[in-house]
């Protein structure tokens, strides 16, 4: 059998992280964050938000949830600080 490159047997990812890896497409990230396309990749090129990881294929891409979540908090986090 010929091999490809991957390893069988524990992922070194998961031996890391205590949860999984969850991706999000970018209809899922538009959905949690209410931000259309346009400004998806507005904030992106800003640096506003996180950028996406390359899932390969050329054009397909996707968020880490993760990523968008502590987005997310912390936009709430600077609503409530400008509140006092």
């Amino acid at each position: 059998m010929q091999s490809h490159g991957f390893q069988t047997g524990a992922n070194p990812m998961q031996e890391k992280c205590s949860t999984p890896l969850v991706i999000l497409r970018r209809r899922q990230v538009e959905a949690r964050t209410g931000l259309s396309c346009s400004s998806l990749y507005r904030y992106i090129a800003e640096q506003k938000f996180p950028a996406p990881i390359d899932l390969g294929g050329g054009h397909s891409v996707g968020w880490v949830e993760s990523e968008v979540q502590n987005w997310l908090e912390s936009r709430v986090a600077a609503r409530d600080a400008k509140r006092g």
